[in-house]
């Protein structure tokens, strides 16, 4: 809500149930003020304490969107200028070959593949796959996903399928791609879109049962929205990562109890190994310990390509998620023959099993924050309180 306290001027102030600790999302509804007739909001400036902020709106045209920033004041005002304002970096949507590229100015951050991906030379062509996130860059341009790895052909970047599945009483596996039970690939886009504060994309895909009578049964309907946040700041952009699921299947389907499965799944880069990368949960445990523990967030970090620094990747959970504060799968340190390659997921039935019930919606929303250099625990809490228990906007 709003107060107006002139024409084509409105004031509005920030409010939470906790004190914003780091930079959270805010958005507001503008048909409590009218603006939503507005074909153009390119003459408005939204401001604190004078400084210009940047801003979007929907494709609705309904809802405006900012990032509050705990340094700034509680008070913004949106007003009419003579000029447009609005900051010239943000979030930019390419699509190209098969890859839809989010992009921080003009900088590819992340890159969705829908486009189908093969498997190297000599490797079975079951392990095709498309609708995954490859590649992911931190701020400095480091790629911390990968793909294709030879101990794992089925991992992809950051992707999510289920894998000890039951269907009518009959196992599925859509993770484990050798298996040639199940698999899930991109099948259209919903909407793409960019702007000054965020872009993003939602694709469907489909999960796929290979081992039905028919030969090729729809188990599951996926929609992944994927939102781009840009900061203002070098160091650091925010993902959020929604995943809303059903069945058409008039039996339903069972999610078994595993340590693999759904959720958010990352295999990171090659370079990280048991050496150079570290794990901290928001309790405490560390890469010898998180494996099979809950937790609201957890932080994995790894030195920079550079050999000098750090940077990585805060993963959090939010609190409506089944089985929140959510179970993980983090890999030992002695995986991969000693390696100690670097592999995490949230996994939401690692301890229970979940029954899908046909054509009922569920969902599963995940945030990151890639960061450069050290982030602090204090800094995660901050971060997951304002995920959390996001800001509000309330009359001033």
């Amino acid at each position: 809500m709003f107060s107006c306290k002139e024409a084509e001027s409105y004031s509005l102030v920030i409010e939470g149930k906790t004190a914003v600790l780091q930079a959270a999302p805010v958005s507001f509804n503008l048909e409590t003020i009218g603006l939503d007739k507005i074909e153009d909001l390119s003459e408005f400036v939204l401001t604190n304490q004078g400084e210009a902020i940047p801003f979007q709106v929907d494709h609705d045209k309904k809802v405006l969107c900012f990032v509050h920033m705990p340094q700034r004041t509680v008070n913004y005002t949106l007003k009419r200028v003579v000029v447009n304002t609005q900051a010239d970096r943000g979030v930019s949507v390419i699509q190209n070959n098969g890859d839809l590229h989010l992009s921080l100015g003009d900088v590819p951050v992340l890159t969705y593949r829908y486009g189908m991906s093969y498997p190297p030379k000599g490797v079975d062509s079951i392990f095709r796959k498309s609708g995954y996130i490859h590649p992911l860059l931190s701020p400095s341009g480091d790629t911390l996903t990968r793909i294709q790895p030879p101990d794992h052909y089925h991992h992809y970047g950051i992707w999510g399928p289920w894998t000890h599945t039951r269907i009518e009483g009959e196992r599925v596996d859509f993770w484990n791609l050798v298996e040639q039970q199940g698999t899930v690939l991109f099948n259209k886009f919903n909407n793409t879109y960019s702007g000054g504060v965020y872009g993003g994309f939602s694709a469907h895909q489909e999960h796929i049962n290979l081992k039905a009578s028919e030969g090729r049964q729809i188990a599951l309907n996926e929609d992944l929205e994927v939102k781009l946040w840009d900061l203002g700041r070098s160091d650091r952009y925010m993902i959020d990562y929604v995943s809303t699921f059903n069945t058409p299947l008039d039996s339903g389907i069972l999610f078994e109890a595993y340590r693999y499965g759904g959720g958010l799944g990352m295999r990171f880069t090659e370079r990280w190994h048991k050496g150079n990368c570290s794990v901290l949960t928001s309790e405490g445990n560390d890469r010898l310990s998180a494996d099979g523990t809950n937790a609201r967030w957890c932080m994995v970090t790894g030195e920079a390509s550079t050999g000098e620094g750090t940077n990585g990747i805060l993963f959090l959970s939010y609190p409506e998620n089944r089985a929140h504060p959510e179970p993980m799968r983090i890999w030992p340190i002695d995986a991969n023959g000693g390696r100690g390659d670097m592999f995490f997921e949230f996994c939401p039935i690692r301890h229970q099993e979940w029954n899908i019930e046909p054509n009922k919606d569920y969902r599963l929303k995940y945030r990151m924050v890639v960061f450069e250099g050290e982030l602090s625990p204090e800094e995660a809490e901050g971060y997951w309180q304002a995920y959390a228990d996001a800001p509000i906007v309330s009359k001033k």
